[in-house]
C-alpha cells in the first residue's frame, strides 16, 4: 500500500482492520476478483476502498475526460454517499478526483465534472446508465469495479441494468464484489462477471451479532404509539422502521408533536430534503429518524443505539438489514420490534428464519422493561406555537386541505401545511394534507389509515402548526424543554398536546 495512503488511514482513525479487511485485502491488493460476505455493519467499505486505490496509484494511468478509472455501483443514494464519506479524505492524499452521481438531482454539475475527469466513480446504477446513454461517460478505461451491496440491487431490481453496465467494463479489470448475504440473484454476477474468484465469509449469513439484543414487544394495539414515544424520548440516537413511505411520514410527525425530535428518510422526498434529514440526524440535530427498508441499506451513522421495528418487517432478510444500523463495527445495540396480537404468528416466524432467539415480553405503557432498553432521562420537546391569531381563527391552511374551517382543537398530528410544500409534492398523500394522528384500528402498519397506535385525547388548547420546509420534521427553533415526569402524559396519547410545525417557519398564501 502506498504510504500515503497508510498515512490518511491513520488520520481517519483506522490503524487496525476488521476480519474482513484482514480476510479480503491481501487478494483483493493481489489483484484478484474477490467475492465478499460480511454483515452489515462489519467494515465491508475499507475492504473495496483500500485495494481500489492502491490499484490506481500503481498504475499511473492519466484520468481523461468521462472516462473513470474505477468505478462503485451502490444501490441507493445515500448508501453512495456514505461510500464517498469514506473514500474522498483518502483519495485526497494520493491527489486522485472522486465524483458520486445519482438521480433525484440537477445532472449537469454532474455532466460538467465528468467532462473534467474523475479518478473513482461512485454510482447508483440508472443515473449512471443515462450518463452514458447520452454519451456523457465511458466505462472502457475502467480499472477497478465494485458493486457493494450487491443483494440490495437484486432486491431492488437493478440487476439488468447492472449487468448492461459491466458488460461496459474491460474483462480484463478487477471486480470486487461485497454483499451481506450470497444468495442466488447475487451468484447470476458472480458466474457471469468474476474471474476465478476468491471467496471470503466472515461469518455465516444469518449468525447473531454478539453485542446486539433482540426484544419482541407484545402490546396492545392503542398502546403501540406511546411505547415507542417512551422508548424514543431515552437519550441516544434511535432509528424507526416503518414498511411504507405514507407510514414514516405521518410517524416522525406524529413523534414530533409528542415532543420527540425526530426526521423522515423515505423514497417520495426529495434529494435536498433526504440530505438534510440524514445530516440533522447524524450531526445529532434530532436524535430519531424514521425510515422505510429502501432507505435502511444507506444508513451508516455511528452510535445509534436503538432500532424500532415500529412496523415488523416483511421478510427476514429485511429484518436484518434493518437491525444492521446498531451494534456496528463491534459496538452494542439493541433491536426491538413491536407486535399486536394479529403479528405473533409472522414475527415468530420472522425470527426463526432470521435465526435470532429474542426475548419476549407482553408489556402495557410505562412497564420498567422500557427503561431497560432504552436507558436514561426521557426528555421532550415542544414544538414552537404559531401565531394567536391563527391559533383562535380555524382558518389557517394547516390542517389538510379542506379542513380549514374546523374550529381551532389539538387534532392529534394532523398533516400541516408543510407537507403540501415543493419538495414533498410527489407524493399522493403529501397532495392530499394526509391526518398524521387519526390511527386507532389494528393494522400492519402504523400509518394513518391502517395503524394500530390509539386516538390521542384532544388537549384544552390548539395551537396550530405553521407552513415551512417539506420532508422535515425537526422542531423549531429554540424549543422549550418539558422533564422526565411528563413522560406519561406524552406516552398515553399526549402526542396531541402539541402541535407540529417546520422549523423554516410559514409561508403565506
Amino acid at each position: 500500500m502506498p504510504q500515503a495512503l497508510v498515512a490518511a488511514l491513520a488520520t481517519q482513525g483506522v490503524t487496525s482492520p476488521f476480519p474482513i479487511q484482514t480476510a479480503t485485502l491481501p487478494d483483493a491488493l493481489a489483484g484478484r476478483d474477490v467475492l465478499g460476505r460480511g454483515r452489515t455493519g462489519s467494515g465491508k467499505t475499507y475492504a473495496f476502498v483500500v485495494p481500489l486505490l492502491a490499484r490506481l496509484a500503481a498504475s499511473g494511468t492519466r484520468r481523461r475526460p468521462g472516462r473513470p478509472r474505477a468505478l462503485i455501483l451502490a444501490p441507493t443514494r445515500e448508501l453512495a454517499t456514505q461510500i464517498e464519506a469514506s473514500l474522498a479524505p483518502l483519495a485526497e492524499a494520493l491527489s486522485m478526483r472522486v465524483l458520486t452521481v445519482f438521480g433525484g438531482v440537477g445532472a449537469r454539475p454532474q455532466i460538467n465534472a465528468l467532462s473534467r475527469g474523475v479518478d473513482v466513480l461512485v454510482a447508483c446504477p440508472g443515473r449512471l446508465d443515462d450518463h452514458v446513454r447520452s454519451g456523457h461517460a465511458s466505462l472502457d478505461s475502467v480499472e477497478v469495479t465494485v458493486l457493494d451491496e450487491a443483494d440490495h440491487m437484486a432486491d431492488l431490481g437493478f440487476l439488468p441494468v447492472v449487468r448492461k453496465l459491466l458488460d461496459q467494463t474491460p474483462e480484463d479489470g478487477q471486480r470486487l464484489l461485497f454483499s451481506a448475504t450470497l444468495d442466488a440473484a447475487v451468484d447470476v454476477l458472480v458466474r457471469r462477471y468474476l474471474y476465478k474468484p476468491v471467496t471470503h465469509s466472515v461469518d455465516p449469513p444469518q449468525s447473531p451479532v454478539s453485542t446486539m439484543s433482540h426484544h419482541m414487544l407484545h402490546v396492545r394495539a392503542d398502546d403501540r404509539f406511546p411505547v415507542l414515544v417512551d422508548l424514543t424520548a431515552a437519550p441516544g440516537r434511535s432509528l424507526v422502521f416503518t414498511r411504507t413511505k405514507r407510514g414514516a411520514k405521518v410517524l416522525a410527525k406524529k413523534l414530533v408533536a409528542a415532543g420527540v425530535p425526530a426526521v423522515e428518510l423515505h423514497g417520495n422526498l426529495a434529494q435536498n430534503a433526504r440530505t438534510r434529514n440524514m445530516s440533522d440526524f447524524a450531526e445529532g440535530r434530532v436524535r430519531t429518524l424514521v425510515a422505510t427498508d429502501i432507505a435502511a441499506r444507506g444508513i451508516h451513522v455511528d452510535d445509534v443505539t436503538l432500532v424500532i421495528h415500529a412496523d415488523p418487517p416483511a421478510e427476514h432478510k429485511a429484518y436484518l438489514h434493518r437491525s444492521g444500523r446498531t451494534a456496528r463495527a463491534g459496538a452494542s445495540g439493541t433491536v426491538v420490534t413491536l407486535m399486536t396480537d394479529a403479528q405473533l404468528a409472522d414475527v415468530a416466524d420472522l425470527a426463526r428464519r432470521a435465526g435470532i432467539r429474542p426475548t419476549t415480553t407482553r408489556l402495557r405503557v410505562g412497564d420498567p422493561l422500557l427503561a431497560q432498553l432504552a436507558p436514561g432521562q426521557r426528555s421532550f420537546v415542544q414544538p414552537e406555537a404559531a401565531p394567536a391569531d391563527r391559533a383562535v381563527s380555524g382558518t389557517g391552511r394547516g390542517t389538510g386541505r379542506g379542513r380549514g374551517a374546523a374550529p381551532a382543537r389539538a387534532n392529534g398530528g394532523r398533516a400541516s401545511a408543510a407537507d403540501r410544500s415543493p419538495d414533498a409534492g410527489r407524493s399522493a398523500d403529501t397532495r392530499r394534507g394526509t391526518p398524521a394522528g387519526r390511527g386507532g384500528s389494528t393494522g400492519r402498519s402504523v400509518d394513518g389509515r391502517a395503524g394500530s397506535e390509539a386516538h390521542a385525547p384532544r388537549a384544552s388548547r390548539s395551537r396550530r402548526g405553521g407552513r415551512g420546509r417539506s420532508g422535515t420534521s425537526t422542531p423549531a427553533a429554540a424549543p422549550a424543554q418539558r422533564s422526565g415526569g411528563d413522560r406519561a402524559s406524552a406516552s398515553s396519547g399526549g402526542a396531541a398536546a402539541f402541535s407540529s410545525r417546520s422549523r423554516a417557519g410559514r409561508r403565506s398564501r
